[in-house]
């Protein structure tokens, strides 16, 4: 199966052995991994803080850079759901319209696309600990991802999976709104951070590098000893030379 990879700013600037981990992921799931360097920003910045002719312009690259008949999956629920829903009040009846449907259904986040495309949820990874899995509000209440990251982190090796008080609730990151509201997110961080420190858990997991940057700011700032990793890196743990 063909795939067209979408890496996103936060991972391309910020955590780019995610990427990697992704596609080394993708491939042991048999697929044929493609990447267009040329590709930037879904708009999602632009759009979130209401720069909504900017935003168009970024997304109009974006469907110029993406196939239309090929899956496209990205290592984030957030700039999937900007594709999925933000593009519907960029290009519904314009020009873009039918071109914008087409990759709508087609791209997916990275979780989603494993378990319900591609009927895969062991990958042979292995990591020792407990963990607690963050639904990101774009995972959850754009994308509707809740059950597959946890199918997929029930099956690492080692790794034993909790829930905490809250669990649904927001890590405060929110993009602008960590700068414009900078003590109500922390707060929110400190709640979710906390809350997995309660049931003393090794890890917090989650399918956005955003949130995880946020939370990981908490974690070092207190001293705290709990890391934050992305999915992917976490079903790629283990692998030896690959």
């Amino acid at each position: 199966m063909k795939v067209s990879l979408f890496i996103p700013c936060f991972i391309d600037q910020i955590y780019p052995e995610t990427a990697f981990n992704t596609i080394k992921l993708l491939q042991k799931a048999g697929c044929e991994v493609s990447y267009n360097p040329n590709q930037t920003c879904c708009g999602q910045p632009a759009y979130n803080a209401g720069f909504w002719d900017e935003a168009k312009k970024i997304g109009l690259k974006f469907l110029n850079d993406f196939p239309e008949d090929t899956y496209i999956v990205s290592p984030s629920a957030s700039c999937t759901g900007m594709v999925k829903n933000g593009y519907n009040d960029l290009f519904t009846n314009s020009m873009e319209h039918n071109r914008c449907r087409n990759i709508q259904g087609n791209i997916y986040e990275l979780s989603d696309f494993l378990v319900n495309v591609l009927k895969k949820d062991y990958f042979g990874a292995e990591l020792v600990g407990t963990a607690v899995y963050h639904d990101s509000c774009s995972a959850l209440r754009e994308c509707h991802i809740k059950d597959e990251p946890r199918q997929l982190l029930s099956q690492v090796g080692g790794l034993e999976l909790l829930e905490i008080r809250d669990q649904e609730s927001c890590c405060g990151f929110g993009g602008t709104f960590a700068v414009k509201f900078e003590g109500i997110s922390a707060a929110m961080a400190e709640q979710k951070v906390q809350s997995a420190v309660a049931v003393k858990a090794d890890y917090i997991i989650s399918t956005d590098s955003s949130c995880l940057l946020q939370l990981q700011g908490y974690i070092d700032r207190q001293g705290l000893p709990i890391k934050t990793k992305h999915l992917a890196d976490v079903l790629t743990s283990g692998w030896a030379n690959i």
